[in-house]
């Protein structure tokens, strides 16, 4: 007898409100995503009922769905539903979730990712490393580094920021460089003396002052 084929859908729970004008269409969506087997549970909570919930979640208004891990508010088609489940489980669809929040100004929720789970670490330096990322998300990136200085998570990340010294593109290496400088071990430093010699003027002023 042939063993069912393992489940690989993503499961959504998704919070709507009685009085949203913008729920009863997202819930026949998703309804729509776990017959076509896309999703593989739906489960929807009323905040109203259930605000407790919500508070748990940090859930301020809806419509509000997580797909697998990616929360995303606010209205969404179906088919955007359908793209997100499509990646969730994928290194790329962590990335765009990343940038989809990035380049919005919300840095709250891909800080709050990283801090709960270092691995989100690898998605970031990912879109850190993409040329075409967009100013605002390189600004968020920025933002959440800072916000992690001198934590554990940041100075796990001190090889891989250090191969990024060498990446042909100035700007992110004089960025890796400021990375470094904010994770403070003596290995960070020994990826920041090189940058001195760097041929990119602004790559020395960074690395330089990141040693002072």
């Amino acid at each position: 007898m042939n063993e069912p084929a393992a489940n690989t859908s993503p499961d959504a729970l998704f919070l709507l409100g009685t009085h949203c004008p913008h729920c009863p269409g997202m819930l026949q969506g998703l309804a729509n995503l776990v017959k076509a087997g896309t999703l593989g549970t739906l489960k929807v909570v009323n905040i109203e009922q259930r605000i407790d919930i919500a508070r748990e979640l940090g859930v301020r208004s809806v419509p509000w769905v997580r797909i697998g891990s990616f929360e995303l508010e606010g209205l969404h088609s179906e088919q955007e539903l359908r793209e997100w489940a499509l990646k969730a489980g994928t290194d790329s669809g962590m990335t765009d979730w990343l940038n989809d929040l990035l380049s919005s100004g919300n840095i709250s929720k891909p800080l709050e990712r990283v801090r709960s789970d270092p691995e989100t670490m690898d998605a970031l330096l990912e879109l850190f490393t993409d040329p075409d990322t967009q100013l605002n998300t390189r600004i968020g990136i920025s933002a959440i580094m800072e916000d992690l200085e001198g934590t554990d998570t940041l100075q796990a990340a001190v090889d891989r920021l250090g191969k990024l010294t060498h990446h042909q593109d100035a700007r992110i290496r004089g960025d890796a460089c400021h990375y470094l400088a904010l994770a403070g071990t003596p290995e960070a430093n020994d990826y920041i003396r090189p940058l001195l010699d760097d041929p990119d003027s602004g790559v020395r002023e960074v690395a330089q002052e990141s040693l002072e």
